[in-house]
């Protein structure tokens, strides 16, 4: 009898299973179903998930993934859970109330995924009273992986880069124009792809070039997200995912300098989300 945990994110998803008060932790490939088919969704998962928790009875499943803002994504996922968890509750919710529930608990706060994409929303302690639209890595995903990566890649192909960066660029990476082009064109994930150049920036910190990016972009996030809610002023700002965890220095500051409270960092939503549910 066990309660399996999902934080899924573009790149990937952490599983926890919760049985005899003992957890399991499994991770398997990110996906959107903006992305991917049901049936493309269901065959990985019946891959790489079910595979590792055979004999092992799921009565429940807390689902928390991005791209489930979407009704007809939120569907979706729910009918491919239940045909693979026969029997079980199912409750699919998105990851915004995932980082929400992660970061603060109970109280009332700001709750902010800088990752492979990016998000936020104003949590009073229950449920999310606000949040800013999330737009993709094409319109938005301000200080995501995926938009630090982008302007990575826009400093390299623009030529931007001074000599010393250009060359750690092509030692770390040996691409050029045609296969960077041909990977976010026609890539299923071209928002895992951008997301996989933000690693340059911590390779490289120190920089000045480097520095602006990464402020630039965390920056461009507090402008069109955290400035957004007038509660920002009156409550904590948390933040969850890779992006926010290596960069904590700077949100730290931009923090202060925007005189915003600084709250709970964590790499992960998971063990904030194993405290919740037990």
């Amino acid at each position: 009898m066990a309660t399996l945990i999902a934080d899924c994110g573009a790149t990937k998803c952490d599983w926890s299973l919760l049985e005899n008060n003992k957890v399991k932790k499994i991770v398997t490939q990110g996906f959107s179903l903006y992305f991917l088919s049901a049936e493309n969704v269901k065959q990985l998962l019946i891959t790489e998930l079910l595979s590792k928790i055979k004999n092992t009875t799921v009565l429940k499943v807390y689902f928390y993934g991005t791209g489930i803002g979407n009704k007809v994504n939120a569907q979706q996922m729910k009918q491919i859970l239940k045909q693979i968890f026969k029997g079980a509750l199912i409750e699919v919710n998105t990851d915004l109330l995932a980082a929400a529930r992660s970061l603060c608990g109970n109280q009332k706060g700001i709750a902010c995924i800088l990752g492979t994409g990016s998000n936020s929303c104003y949590y009073d302690g229950k449920k999310i009273i606000k949040s800013n639209p999330s737009l993709g890595f094409v319109l938005g995903d301000e200080g995501s992986g995926a938009y630090l990566g982008k302007k990575v890649l826009q400093y390299y192909l623009y030529q931007t880069f001074d000599e010393e960066l250009t060359i750690n660029f092509d030692k770390s990476y040996n691409t050029n124009k045609a296969t960077i082009l041909n990977s976010i064109y026609k890539s299923n994930t071209p928002n895992r792809y951008l997301a996989s150049f933000a690693s340059f920036l911590s390779e490289n910190r120190g920089h000045y070039m480097i520095e602006n990016i990464i402020e630039d972009g965390l920056n461009d996030f507090f402008q069109n997200h955290i400035y957004k809610y007038r509660e920002s002023w009156l409550h904590p700002i948390h933040f969850t995912g890779g992006i926010a965890y290596t960069y904590k220095d700077v949100i730290k500051e931009l923090c202060h300098s925007y005189e915003l409270e600084v709250g709970n960092f964590s790499k992960s939503p998971m063990q904030g989300l194993l405290q919740y549910h037990q």
